[in-house]
């Protein structure tokens, strides 16, 4: 992976909306804010920063989620030792999990491929990750499983499941989707 900071906007079918990170990469770790805008379930306006530790593991995920209703906040956090947090309060639903996975983000595919090499190398991970809903902010346990399908011109495609749904995911060399058939696809350089 090349270390670099970058801009990458996707349009979000699965929202009907868009989204656009500002992504930093160095040395195993990232940071990241983003934002994005969408239609379903409800019109919604979400903005969040994200950042690892060591090995792409999840440190924190700050969200804002505006809907018709208000604001709601959510931050959530990892102790470097398997113990999350949400907003102070212990999660232990999703104790032992590396990741956070924001609804509908495409951004947070990143991190497991990353730590794995599953987007540059022959590899099945099953994952228990801190999923976050879009645009209710709620944290649940999901097992999802990543697997190496083969290489592109500089990365790579991965099958994503989790229970019934799977889908054959895209990702560039930084691992970074490119496309995530019904869910998100690159608009822009690298597209």
């Amino acid at each position: 992976m090349v270390s670099a900071a970058r801009a990458i906007t996707w349009e979000v079918p699965g929202s009907r909306g868009y989204e656009t990170a500002w992504v930093d990469f160095g040395d195993g770790v990232l940071r990241a804010r983003g934002r994005a805008v969408g239609t379903v379930p409800e019109p919604y306006w979400v903005t969040y920063e994200l950042e690892t530790g060591a090995r792409f593991v999840t440190r924190r995920l700050r969200v804002t989620a505006e809907t018709e209703a208000g604001a709601r906040t959510l931050d959530l956090v990892h102790d470097g030792h398997g113990r999350w947090t949400a907003d102070g309060e212990p999660l232990p639903g999703v104790d032992g999990a590396l990741d956070c996975d924001l609804g509908l983000c495409p951004l947070t595919n990143t991190m497991p491929v990353l730590r794995h090499d599953l987007h540059l190398e022959p590899g099945e991970r099953e994952l228990l990750m801190a999923w976050v809903s879009v645009p209710g902010l709620v944290v649940r346990p999901s097992l999802q499983t990543y697997t190496h399908l083969g290489r592109t011109n500089g990365g790579g495609h991965v099958r994503f499941a989790s229970g019934d749904f799977r889908s054959d995911l895209e990702f560039d060399a930084d691992g970074c989707v490119v496309d995530y058939p019904g869910l998100a696809r690159r608009l822009g350089p690298g597209a």
